[in-house]
């Protein structure tokens, strides 16, 4: 099942109609930079695995 030209056109008509214009650009600025980050990940996923999160539970309590 494939989607052609005016498939698309329509799917693009009725989000235009459902979320307007200023969602739509803001939608695909999100899912482009989402898009863009996953795929930086990917290509260095050892880049933030060396950093750990304490949650501060091996520092002395202040009494």
């Amino acid at each position: 099942m494939r989607l052609g030209a005016t498939e698309l056109l329509l799917i693009l008509a009725i989000a235009f109609i459902v979320f307007g214009a200023g969602k739509l650009t803001g939608l695909g600025k999100a899912l482009g930079t989402s898009i863009r980050e996953f795929k930086q990940e990917m290509k260095n996923p050892d880049k933030d695995d060396k950093k750990e999160i304490t949650d501060g539970a091996d520092k002395p309590a202040d009494k």
